[in-house]
């Protein structure tokens, strides 16, 4: 199955890097490219990308916004049967003080400018398959600090009220970054059940994806 993507840059020269690189990759169509937030938002409703790979900071509105608006708070006038894009967010990281709030926004995954082009490919496929893309190298700094910016508290009754024990043991690994072969090796469960409680877990608490599962984590304290 063919992943469409949508490019989202404020620079030409990247943006056709960037398709190059995706062209390339025989399960990838790169459908579209965007000059801005705004652009990225009206080509997104029109042709109906799979994958959009999206800068933080662009001109008119930023990476974040335009994240927001197409996979944030549900729109009222959209086909509610229809499919968000999965959002991957570029970012150089040191100067992107924004990216935290990509969590919020509805951000599938982030990937480092400088990341090879067997990372990019890989990290389109990872999201449109359903998967968060927290690659360790954005992972242990990037929730570290998320984690310091949120007041230090216990883990919320509330937050775990509905889930089973073996839940919050799933949860909590989600949370340190685990794939689902790494949490059924550290539970010793067989994957596919790894995959049924993960899937639980997102029902329960009305979670998107694994990315909105590690944010949860770390806001109602179930993770230091």
């Amino acid at each position: 199955m063919t992943i469409r993507v949508l490019i989202a840059d404020d620079q030409v020269m990247i943006r056709d890097g960037l398709a190059a690189l995706l062209s390339s990759d025989p399960g990838i169509e790169v459908i579209g490219q965007a000059g801005n937030g705004r652009e990225a938002v009206e080509m997104a409703r029109r042709l109906d990308p799979d994958v959009i790979v999206m800068d933080i900071r662009m001109p008119e509105m930023d990476g974040l916004a335009a994240t927001a608006e197409l996979v944030g708070e549900p729109d009222p006038d959209a086909d509610p049967a229809g499919a968000r894009p999965k959002v991957l967010v570029l970012t150089t990281f040191d100067l992107d003080e924004y990216v935290y709030e990509a969590l919020g926004s509805g951000a599938s995954g982030f990937l480092l400018k400088d990341a090879s082009a067997a990372d990019l490919v890989n990290g389109v496929r990872v999201v449109a398959g359903g998967d968060a893309l927290l690659a360790p190298s954005i992972t242990r700094r990037l929730i570290g600090d998320f984690a310091r910016r949120r007041r230090h508290q216990r883990p919320s009754p509330k937050a775990t009220a509905a889930l089973t024990p073996r839940e919050l043991d799933v949860l909590r690994l989600i949370a340190r970054g685990l794939s689902n072969a790494e949490i059924a090796g550290e539970l010793v469960l067989a994957e596919q059940t790894v995959k049924t409680h993960v899937g639980h877990v997102l029902t329960k608490l009305a979670l998107r994806d694994r990315t909105q599962a590690v944010v949860y984590a770390y806001e109602n304290g179930l993770v230091g």
